[in-house]
């Protein structure tokens, strides 16, 4: 009856520290989340290029900002559903004067992170483009950088440029969710 007991034993210890690791992992990767500053509102930056991931509030807009105050020179927006217009993802474009729609691709593609890297990687070199903007949620950008730094050549710098999140991707479930992505993407993209 011992015998039976003793392997029940080890595998309760083992799958205790198992939960117990996971459960540190999470609640680091959980507080790095939470600690992302916006960068939009407190750092200027400037680069050739600036790309965008869309999928939450403010993105598109501060992608757009950037271009109109010529801090980026071509401006690309990852992650487009496929029959997209701009004026349809951006409403506001009309309000932007001098802006020439030829400054700005869209990247049709892609609908990850790791697809938006992948993706807007040859759009960036096509354009010859030397350091480049990366904007996202203060939410999505610990993960986001970390995939953009690990697909992109180092020799392409890469700059944080977070926009507060969206009324959507503020709670606790959506926190929890970018936390188990990036455990997840962690283990074999960066």
């Amino acid at each position: 009856m011992s015998f039976l007991r003793k392997p029940l034993f080890l595998y309760l210890s083992a799958a205790s520290v198992a939960a117990v690791l996971f459960l540190i992992v999470f609640v680091k990767e959980y507080k790095n989340i939470r600690r992302q500053p916006v960068t939009s509102w407190t750092t200027d930056v400037s680069a050739d290029c600036a790309v965008v991931l869309t999928g939450g509030a403010n993105r598109v807009r501060e992608g757009i900002d950037l271009l109109a105050r010529k801090q980026v020179n071509k401006l690309i927006i990852s992650g487009v559903f496929t029959n997209a217009q701009l004026r349809e993802i951006f409403p506001l474009w009309p309000f932007y004067g001098d802006l020439a729609e030829s400054d700005i691709v869209l990247e049709r593609r892609s609908s990850t992170t790791y697809g938006n890297a992948q993706q807007s990687l040859p759009i960036v070199e096509a354009l010859n483009c030397r350091d480049m903007i990366l904007v996202t949620s203060t939410l999505h950008m610990p993960r986001a950088y970390l995939m953009f730094k690990a697909i992109y050549p180092s020799h392409l710098l890469v700059y944080q440029h977070a926009v507060s999140p969206g009324r959507g991707e503020t709670g606790f479930t959506e926190a929890s969710t970018e936390v188990l992505k990036s455990m997840f993407y962690s283990l074999w993209a960066y």
